[in-house]
């Protein structure tokens, strides 16, 4: 987030990221502002500054491959029928893997026969689309093209707001991979070395389990439902987690969302330790 002067007053200007959690709607009184980490400052009481409607966008789609049903409706080329209602915008990599799976509700504004290739169109989207995806996913995205990482730590030199966004393309083709799990009794090992905030401690035990761009978890429920089986781990076994002071450091004390200290450290090695994951602290 940044602070600025907002123009005409003499009031700052708190300008939150994409990821920001601002007070509730409709708070007018004192807030306090934090990092997840420290206390940043306070203030008497806040408004919203919200940004223009964004104007109406098309997306255009070249090169698509359509189904008979979206032939058909483009065929009778009503405006009901190129109302295509609730679909699914699949956008895969260069082996065919899912990147990312979003739900849109489109209309066709124009379709012409697309020059990549025979039986293909080019088509022209409006109505409710997916939000434009931010600059810094867009670069990982562009990464995640050639397909998942093929090298265990490729994540580390990203700051914590793309560590999160990076969490979110390991999720989305962690929990569509199948995995052969591994036999009760066995042992992974952690390297906590980068483990400095909590997007980074999920990818950590990601790769530990499953591997470069592996998926075990990104949040504590998400953890705990990997550890009962189907995502690379079969219960009882051994995790030995190198460094481990690295992580203690940095996310033993924690702030939630109002302002609540909390363990984050401790509160993972209590789930690893009901969930049958043995730790050994290194």
């Amino acid at each position: 987030m940044s602070l600025g002067r907002h123009p005409g007053t003499d009031s700052l200007l708190l300008t939150g990221l994409d990821d920001f959690l601002g007070p509730p709607d409709g708070h007018g009184g004192r807030v306090r502002i934090h990092d997840e980490r420290r206390w940043l400052g306070s203030c008497r009481e806040v408004a919203r500054v919200l940004p223009p409607e964004n104007p109406p966008r098309t997306l255009v789609l070249r090169g698509l491959a359509p189904s008979d049903r979206l032939l058909s409706a483009l065929r009778v080329g009503t405006r009901r029928a190129r109302d295509l209602d609730q679909c699914r915008l699949e956008i895969r990599d260069d082996h065919d893997g899912l990147v990312a799976d979003l739900l849109v509700r489109p209309a066709v504004q124009a379709w012409q026969p697309s020059a990549h290739g025979r039986d293909l169109i080019d088509v022209a989207l409006t109505g409710s689309l997916p939000p434009m995806v931010p600059d810094h996913v867009r670069l990982l995205w562009e990464r995640w093209f050639g397909g998942p990482p093929g090298a265990l730590g490729e994540w580390t030199a990203l700051g914590t707001r793309e560590r999160w966004a990076w969490l979110d393309l390991v999720r989305e083709h962690g929990c569509r991979t199948a995995r052969t799990p591994r036999p009760p009794g066995s042992a992974v090992v952690l390297d906590g070395r980068q483990v400095t905030d909590e997007p980074s401690l999920y990818l950590a035990l990601g790769e530990a389990v499953n591997g470069p761009g592996g998926y075990f978890g990104g949040c504590t429920a998400a953890l705990a439902d990997c550890l009962r089986g189907s995502f690379g781990w079969t219960p009882p076994g051994t995790l030995v987690w190198r460094d481990s002071a690295t992580a203690r450091r940095h996310l033993s004390q924690r702030l939630a969302a109002e302002g609540q200290t909390y363990g984050l450290f401790a509160g993972i090695l209590e789930i690893l330790a009901e969930g049958g994951m043995r730790v050994t602290l290194a």
